[in-house]
This record gives structure tokens, sequence and C-alpha cells, in this order.
């Protein structure tokens, strides 16, 4: 990208927003664009060149993404940089450009395929930032994202959230709190094992979000049924690790126990 752009063509800064679209340079990092309420720091915007008096500007917003696999979050993102910067400009944006992996791979997205998406996305967070009173606290996959997780879990684990409780859904939720259980405590007496009949033995147990909530509230392991764990022959451990990003697989090991250790070196001796 760079070798095709001469030095006074490059900039690198919050370039100034003002004129953006007079502006000499075609290729600007940590451009911070701002419509109304909504900023967006774009990872790089791209000018094209003027093919008439007449034509507006053309630019495309790039997101470096280091992951070799592309998610539906990470067009969200980009497609929030071009909305927040066509707004500013007054023009419509079509297209941006997601950089990926290692090998450096372009993406093109289209925008107008996820536009609606991401207008109900800001439109939802606009009403949450306008509402005077605080917004439920809930614990959800996304908060490894959020410079704030350790608070809010901290927050959570002294109200005793149900959102402590992974996997579960709002409507699950919302459905045990018209039963007025807003609590993991609450949650954990309501738990009754059942007695299964006989043409049942033989189905997998369902899961039990109570059970689970008894196990937290006891700090113990709990599980239904006869515990049968019994292994016959030679155990061996196989321990694969790699990356499922990129589906590569970098170490497969195997370990045995002790004892099939010393069998295998004794076989190997005599040999």
């Amino acid at each position: 990208m760079l070798k095709e752009i001469g030095p006074d063509e490059f900039f690198v800064g919050p370039a100034s927003t003002k004129n953006l679209k007079m502006t000499k340079w075609r290729l600007a990092l940590n451009l911070v664009a701002r419509s109304n309420n909504l900023n967006s720091s774009i990872h790089a915007v791209k000018k094209l060149p003027l093919e008439g008096q007449d034509q507006p500007a053309q630019f495309i917003p790039i997101r470096f993404i280091f992951t070799t696999k592309i998610t539906h979050p990470d067009k969200l993102l980009l497609v929030f940089d071009v909305f927040v910067l066509s707004e500013m400009l007054g023009i419509e944006i079509g297209l941006g450009k997601i950089i990926h992996g290692k090998n450096q791979i372009t993406l093109r997205v289209m925008t107008s395929h996820f536009m609606n998406d991401v207008r109900k996305i800001t439109g939802k967070i606009t009403t949450i930032l306008s509402s005077h009173s605080t917004p439920d606290l809930v614990l959800n996959r996304h908060c490894p994202e959020c410079e704030y997780q350790d608070r809010c879990r901290q927050k959570a684990i002294e109200k005793d959230d149900l959102s402590l409780l992974a996997g579960m859904s709002e409507k699950e939720r919302k459905k045990l709190n018209g039963k007025g259980i807003f609590t993991v405590t609450q949650l954990s007496y309501t738990f009754r094992p059942r007695r299964r009949s006989k043409h049942q033995q033989n189905k997998p147990e369902r899961y039990h979000r109570s059970l689970k909530a008894l196990a937290i509230r006891e700090n113990k392991v709990h599980f239904i049924g006869n515990f049968n764990f019994k292994i016959e022959g030679t155990p061996v451990y196989l321990d694969v690790e790699g990356l499922p990003d990129r589906n590569a697989y970098y170490l497969i090991g195997i370990n045995l126990s002790i004892r099939s250790l010393l069998l295998l070196l004794r076989v190997v001796a005599m040999k």
C-alpha cells in the first residue's frame, strides 16, 4: 500500500477534519472521525484520486486485524468507521477494507450489507447514554474486550447476579426474574433432584442451571446419577496445542501414566 504513495501524500496522526475533502494526502493513519455524539478512531483512510473536477473525493476506511479469520464483529467495526466518516463528510461511502492475518490479506467489505445493523446498534447505545437511569449490569461473552470487565465482575459478585452463570440468555434471566429469582443463591435453592424412570436411564441428563448455582453456593462439585469412572487397559492422555484461528497445530503429545511408562521402558530394554 505504501509503495504506491509518495512521501508528501502520507499523513500520520489525528488529521484535521476541516476541509478533509480538499486535503492532498492519499493515506492517513489514526484519523479521528466525529459526527454528532459519535467518535471513531479509524486505523487508516485511503483517498482515491479525483477522476474529474465535478467528482467528489472518495475515501476508503481500512481496519487492521491481526487474526487470520474475520468475524462478524470485525466487519461491524469497519462499517461503524464508514458510518461516522460518511456522516461527517456528508457523502456516501460504499466500500471498506480489512487487512488481516500474517500474510496481510485484504478483504473488501460492501458496507451497505451491514449498515442497518450498525444503525440499530448505535441507536441503542444512544438511547442508553441519554437515559438518566443506569443500565442493568449483565456479564456476557464480550466482557473480555472491555477495559471495565474487572470492575463489572466485582459488582456482579457483590450483587450475586444471575449473569455470573455463563451461558444464561437474557430470556432465561427475565423468566427467572418473573418468578422472583434475581441472585445465584436464590436459584440454588430451586434445585430438586428427580428420580428417573427406567426408560430414561440411558438418556443424558439435561443441564440444570440451578445445580450449577448450588455448586457455586456450596463451593462443591455436584453430579447427577451414579458416578462410575473406571479406566481399563493402558491410560494414554493426548494433548494437542495449536492456533485455532489459523487451523494450525504445532504440538501433539502423548502422556502415559508412570506405570505404563515403566512398562514401556522395560519392553524397549528387552529388545
